[in-house]
């Protein structure tokens, strides 16, 4: 029996491993969080038992060893993990009736950087917790780092890269191949803040919050409140926490579990460190974990339901997703039937069939996933045909994840998604052609090539007629694509598909090229990698497009369908070489991205932090208390208003 244990032990370490070399060295979840933590705790409840603990176990490593690609250093002062609980009982039970700091515990990338004579000279990621990787360059283009501080002593702070919610679905739209589409917001954060260009760490929009501080010589009055405080005053977004004592700590973690609903920042969980900070020392550490904090992990709320279906949606680029469609649940307040599976390897490991009973749950209470299959039939059958154009579908191997693909060119899935993206907000904005028309549309054959969009007043009786359909609706329709047809450039690039072009690369091309589709249009693979935030795969892309005849004639055609405004190229760079910072919501500007890039076009740089070279600090509320404004008013920076800033630099 315990030969069995031991065996189980070591089948248990294998597979962790695999996982977290998976998700920390390749950025791919191989096993979803909720399993990896139920068979970590099987595993070290057998280690328990057993009084073994072998040498490659998780629980006895941090982390996964760093990757090659960049320089490596040893960390002053090891990184350990912290001990975890999802009893709020047992989190109050520890506080042992003293007060402590409860924060979110973030869920990015953790990174320790160092500050000398007030300025940053070093960032090194967490890696294994003894040696990570140097990134500083790649730190200095975070959004809110602050490159200079008043504190002229050494000071090292630990603290989590994140990308924000927002930002990583924004960054997904504008990736079309459904297979280049990053997975989560930790994924494309631990890719972003590794790269070895930092200009595409600059354009993924990273934030730092700091949540420690290591060394620095003030006296700080035992206090970690203070710390935090004196972090805030040198510049830095600290991690949002609250001081709880045993009467309060239930009601603060109600408060976090209702803020997770609508926080914008990734987090899986929360953390409690005791504000003493000599009692938190005192307490020393075992090998893995200190003793002065601990994790709190939400428990998520699971519900039994049974696998009714799996629906299979084929995508633009051919990638078909398993999508699994289950008797309703209650999960977190809303009612939730289907949940992705992500690829094949996910099915088969979860040996999904019709009729099984399933535990379904929200990943950080946001994201439908199923946790675990309690019957395990194993009798799902994958299609071996496009569930949307009927031909030949095959299971294509990338590293450890199987996917299933049509290869049909001329699948109405692939059409499908390409009308809509044409149509969609960011390029041609046609309202009134959802998805479902421009198939219904398709079927019965109105649309071939992008300009039939153009031309559908051939087919005016028919529409009329349709199911949904009626003169109103099409005269709505018509007067919504004869408004389309005066478009941008930008809109139209993006519009068109072209394998990762997004929004943002569609805008950086026209810019480069003077707005003039023809010059893009025959432009050398090298002369389009000059374009920033467009690298030699992106230029590949361009160019073969570009270059294959049945694009550029359905190009040409709807060209004839459109007329592009001419835009034009500001020569004044009345902004060149000064630098501001925009913080706060805005009136005239739709965001702070709005504001950016109408000081770039003028030669003008905007940062994440206010330093000795800022110009001004745009913030309409400029009577605010905030940090930026507290430096900006120590550096005898202005604080100007939006309107303000807009009539002395933007004449």
């Amino acid at each position: 029996m315990a030969e069995n244990r031991m065996e189980r032990m070591r089948e248990l370490v294998s597979l962790l491993n695999r996982a977290s070399e998976a998700y920390y060295a390749k950025d791919e979840e191989i096993i979803s969080n909720f399993e990896y933590d139920k068979l970590y705790d099987e595993l070290t409840a057998l280690e328990k038992e057993l009084g073994v603990t072998l040498a490659e176990s998780p629980s006895a490593k941090v982390g996964y060893e760093a990757v090659e690609e960049l320089p490596k250093e040893r960390h002053e002062t090891p990184m350990l993990s912290l001990a975890k609980t999802k009893s709020r009982e047992e989190l109050r039970d520890w506080l042992n009736g003293r007060d402590a700091l409860l924060s979110w515990k973030l869920d990015g990338l953790t990174i320790v950087l160092t500050y000398r004579k007030g300025t940053l000279q070093k960032a090194v990621t967490r890696g294994n917790g003894e040696v990570g990787e140097v990134i500083t360059n790649n730190a200095r283009v975070f959004r809110n780092i602050p490159l200079t501080i008043p504190f002229q002593g050494d000071l090292i702070l630990r603290g989590e890269a994140v990308i924000t919610y927002s930002g990583f679905e924004k960054i997904n739209r504008e990736i079309e191949d459904g297979e280049a589409r990053y997975k989560n917001p930790r994924n494309l954060c631990s890719g972003s803040v590794r790269q070895l260009d930092n200009r595409i760490t600059a354009q993924r929009g990273v934030f730092f919050y700091a949540f420690s501080l290591v060394r620095a010589d003030v006296d700080f009055g035992n206090s970690r409140a203070a710390q935090f405080a004196f972090l805030e005053e040198q510049g830095f977004d600290v991690v949002e926490y609250r001081r709880v004592n045993p009467e309060n700590i239930l009601d603060n973690i109600s408060y976090f579990e209702e803020k997770i609903q609508t926080c914008d920042v990734p987090s899986d969980g929360l953390v409690l460190t005791y504000e003493d900070m000599a009692y938190g020392a005192s307490l020393g550490r075992t090998a893995k974990f200190p003793r002065d904090a601990i994790a709190f992990k939400w428990a998520d709320e699971l519900r039994e339901t049974t696998l009714l279906q799996m629906e299979w949606s084929a995508s633009r680029t051919g990638l078909i997703n398993p999508v699994a469609v289950f008797e309703p649940v209650e999960l977190e307040g809303t009612t939730v039937t289907r949940a992705s599976v992500h690829n094949i390897s996910i099915v088969r490991g979860l040996k999904l069939g019709i009729g099984d009973r399933i535990m379904v749950y929200k990943a950080n209470m946001i994201i439908p996933q199923i946790a675990e299959n309690l019957t395990k039939s194993d009798s799902l059958e994958i299609p071996d045909v496009c569930p949307v154009c009927g031909q030949s579908a095959r299971i294509s191997q990338i590293n450890d994840v199987q996917s299933l693909y049509c290869d049909n060119p001329g699948c109405a899935a692939k059409k499908i998604k390409a009308f809509t993206l044409l149509v969609s907000r960011d390029a041609l904005n046609v309202d009134g052609l959802s998805e479902s028309t421009l198939e219904k549309f398709l079927a019965k054959g109105f649309l071939h090539e992008f300009a039939d969009l153009f031309r559908l007043e051939r087919f005016q009786e028919q529409i009329t007629q349709m199911d949904g359909f009626g003169e109103k609706s099409y005269r709505n329709l018509a007067g919504s694509l004869e408004r389309a047809r005066q478009t941008t450039l930008p809109r139209l690039l993006y519009g068109l598909g072209i394998e990762n072009v997004g929004v943002a690369n569609a805008k950086l091309l026209c810019r480069q090229f003077g707005y003039d589709l023809h010059a893009i249009e025959n432009a050398t693979e090298e002369e389009l990698a000059e374009t920033d935030g467009v690298g030699g795969v992106i230029a590949r892309s361009i160019y073969a497009y570009f270059h294959e005849e049945k694009t550029r004639e359905q190009l040409h055609s709807l060209l004839d369908e459109l007329e592009i405004a001419k835009e034009a190229v500001r020569e004044e760079q009345t902004l060149s070489g000064m630098s501001f910072v925009i913080t706060g919501s805005l009136n005239h500007f739709e965001n702070r991205n709005a504001l950016k890039e109408e000081i770039e076009k003028r030669g003008g740089k905007v940062t994440g932090s206010v330093t000795g070279k800022t110009v001004c600090l745009i913030n309409n509320d400029t009577a605010s208390s905030s940090s930026k404004n507290r430096k900006a008013r120590e550096l005898e920076i202005p604080v100007l208003s939006e309107e303000r800033f807009m009539e002395e630099y933007l004449k």
